[in-house]
């Protein structure tokens, strides 16, 4: 990890470092990589104390015009850390920098973490309410609508997915709930350990949203086995779920699984336009690792997006659980 100095820096970076800081010397001033959603990140130096700097990419139709204030709202809450500096129109944060260790490192293993992973869903869906964007179904649609629209995949080759799009819009519309504080994109590498407790990073797409979307995707992520499921649930709801919660729990994996397809099938369409692909066929997750092992794919390239979008699309037609969205990046 390289560092630089501020004089090294964009104007809008040096503007945001003066506004937040005024005369205070800043030091380190080093990139952080990882992270999935186009975003710069630098961890910074100021006052003895180190924070981390996040700089939003260029605006886009799909933008969710509500994710500072959710940010706000939760680092309020204590669920994200705390916040020094927030910039809307240059589309800057500086927030405290946390220092991590892998989940893996959890104390008590796998099954502590789902508890604590289902209490922190619990802290955050009681955080005073995020403002409302649009429903969850509508989002998976205009994401995948984009998709189609780029000519990535040859026409018609995904119209089995537009179909069962639409029945599970009308299955979501008949099981309405209560809408709540939703971070949308509980993947791992969004959730931070400092060895005593966990933190939400990276607020692009909170809004308020159906409870169960931050569930469906841990669930797909993180308690991935039978037994971590229900340590979950069970512990965010206080109670065993029932056979209605699990059916809709259904639907919303579903969806969540289209949405990632999507996420990954766009970055792979910047890179390859309009290539007509006509081939849907999916790796078994044994065979993606060993391609990334012996150098036939590499994580986070165009290439790698393309065919793990292909292993979400199957997932959402199969039911299956598709791999970690960490392998992309």
């Amino acid at each position: 990890m390289s560092s630089s100095s501020p004089d090294d820096l964009s104007p809008v970076l040096r503007d945001t470092l003066r506004s937040a800081f005024g005369a205070t010397p800043i030091g380190v001033v080093a990139p952080v990589r990882g992270g999935a959603s186009g975003a710069s990140t630098f961890r910074i130096e100021a006052g003895r104390r180190h924070y981390m700097v996040r700089m939003e990419g260029a605006a886009s139709p799909l933008r969710n015009p509500h994710q500072y204030e959710s940010m706000r709202l939760a680092a309020e809450a204590g669920v994200a850390p705390p916040l020094r500096h927030v910039d809307e129109t240059a589309r800057v944060v500086i927030m405290d920098f946390i220092e991590t260790k892998p989940l893996k490192s959890y104390p008590g293993g796998p099954n502590a973490l789902a508890r604590a992973l289902a209490e922190m869903l619990r802290r955050l869906q009681a955080t005073p309410g995020f403002p409302q964007f649009v429903r969850y179904p509508g989002i998976v649609e205009r994401l995948f609508a984009h998709v189609r629209r780029t000519g990535l995949f040859a026409a018609g080759i995904l119209d089995p997915h537009v179909e069962r799009l639409e029945r599970l819009r009308e299955a979501y519309a008949s099981g309405a709930t209560r809408l709540v504080s939703s971070h949308n994109d509980l993947i791992p590498s969004n959730i931070l350990f400092d060895g005593e407790r966990l933190w939400l990073v990276d607020w692009e797409s909170a809004y308020r949203n159906d409870p169960l979307v931050d569930v469906a995707t841990i669930l797909d992520t993180l308690a991935t086995s039978p037994e971590l499921e229900e340590i979950l649930l069970r512990t965010w709801l206080g109670y065993a779920p029932n056979d209605e919660l699990r059916a809709r729990l259904g639907v919303i994996r579903a969806l969540t699984r289209l949405y990632y397809a999507g996420v990954l099938l766009s970055a792979s369409a910047m890179a390859f336009g309009a290539m007509a692909d006509s081939d849907l066929s999916a790796p078994a997750l044994p065979e993606l690792q060993r391609a990334i092992r012996d150098g036939q794919l590499t994580p986070g390239s165009p290439a790698t997006k393309h065919v793990l979008g292909k292993m979400f699309l199957a997932s959402f037609l199969s039911g299956v659980t598709p791999p970690s969205f960490d392998a992309a990046v």
